[in-house]
């Protein structure tokens, strides 16, 4: 089986779930099969020479459907979210590296914004042994709390303004969890305080980045980002191919 394909895919359901902040539903059995928590797809938009990478937020095997929550932040992603049920999405999919799973170990999940929809994939997988700790601007930022909950993990939400849940950091309400691990998804200094948290745990940590990508797939060496080998040299690996998740060890941050 080839590691990802081409294919227009049924857009079953959408729906506005924040301000500029869409939630997809897609029939597409073969990538459903294929897709890993973490993993993206790069989805084509008539009259646009590239593609839109946007991140995995569900996978459901036996519907045959993947989930994609994304924010308009552009010409591309705006046209994106007028798309109705019922529509086809052409898809190239699925992309990139994502999360190790191990079911058994208990994981810090630290996601912010729009880097919360990636985790959740990870925490369907894991149950019960999730932590998800949320970070949003506002009370009216607040995304996909109750799917989480949903998937048997255990969450707790900051906000910047205090408007909703703990009134701070994410990596602030961490004191009293356990965990083994811990997984990444937001801001440059939201990742840097996750990695500085594992590190202080002596746990494993995996972060998810976002660079800006034009082919998916590691041929136009576009999205670059400084990493560094076992013995401390720096070299440059691609967000698209060698990531998005990448060993917080191997990222300058």
């Amino acid at each position: 089986m080839k590691p990802y394909d081409v294919k227009n895919c049924r857009l079953l359901a959408a729906k506005e779930i924040a301000s500029g902040i869409f939630d997809f539903t897609v029939l597409c059995p073969e990538f459903a099969a294929m897709a890993a928590p973490g993993q993206f797809a790069h989805i084509y938009l008539p009259g646009h020479t590239l593609r839109r990478p946007i991140s995995i937020c569900g996978i459901d095997e036996k519907k045959g459907t993947l989930r994609f929550v994304f924010q308009i932040r552009g010409q591309g992603t705006e046209e994106l979210a007028r798309f109705a049920a019922g529509e086809n999405l052409n898809i190239l999919a699925p992309l990139g590296k994502g999360f190790p799973l191990e079911l058994s170990r208990k994981t810090l999940l630290v996601g912010g914004g729009i880097g919360v929809p990636p985790l959740l994939g990870v925490a369907e997988q894991l149950k019960e042994n999730a932590v998800a700790v949320l970070g949003f601007r506002s009370r009216e930022a607040v995304i996909l709390e109750e799917d989480f909950q949903k998937a048997g993990a255990k969450v707790l939400v900051a906000t910047d303004d205090g408007s909703y849940g703990f009134h701070g950091l994410v990596t602030e309400m961490t004191e009293k969890e356990e965990f083994d691990a811990v997984y990444a998804c937001g801001p440059l200094p939201m990742l840097r305080a996750a990695a500085a948290l594992a590190e202080a745990r002596a746990v494993p940590c995996f972060l998810s980045l976002e660079e800006r990508m034009a082919c998916g797939i590691g041929a136009c060496l576009g999205c670059a980002v400084a990493l560094r080998d076992g013995e401390g040299r720096q070299y440059y690996g691609h967000v698209c191919k060698d990531g998005p998740v990448f060993d917080a060890r191997q990222v300058v941050l």
